[in-house]
């Protein structure tokens, strides 16, 4: 007794609003996204093609910084490998996505 009422009293609501009620109720949610696309999504991929570019600029000399804290001046570059001087004999292989950044020369002594 109860829910057929129910129902009756909702049917006539929803054929009303017809396409313009269905778009109302999407908008938030494409607002939504558009805000993650501006806030969150494009710097992360801006913040890529710069580490990107960085990495493929790297050359035997320069003096970086690794993810892990290392501090030291790449000796030997290979493919996806770079082999970094940490100390006067001392050296350490580690991967070339691992720099974080690369110091001015002279940093390091």
């Amino acid at each position: 007794m109860f829910i057929s009422s129910a129902f009756a009293q909702t049917a006539p609501a929803a054929a009303e609003g017809g396409l313009m009620g269905s778009l109302t109720g999407m908008l938030p949610l494409v607002l939504m996204f558009v805000v993650l696309y501006f806030i969150m999504i494009r710097p992360q991929m801006k913040r890529q093609k710069e580490h990107r570019a960085m990495i493929d600029a790297l050359a035997k000399g320069d003096e970086i910084v690794t993810s892990g804290g290392l501090l030291g001046k790449v000796s030997r570059m290979g493919e996806g490998f770079l082999h970094v001087e940490l100390a006067e004999g001392v050296e350490v292989q580690i991967q070339r996505s691992a720099v974080t950044q690369v110091l001015p020369k002279g940093t390091l002594k």
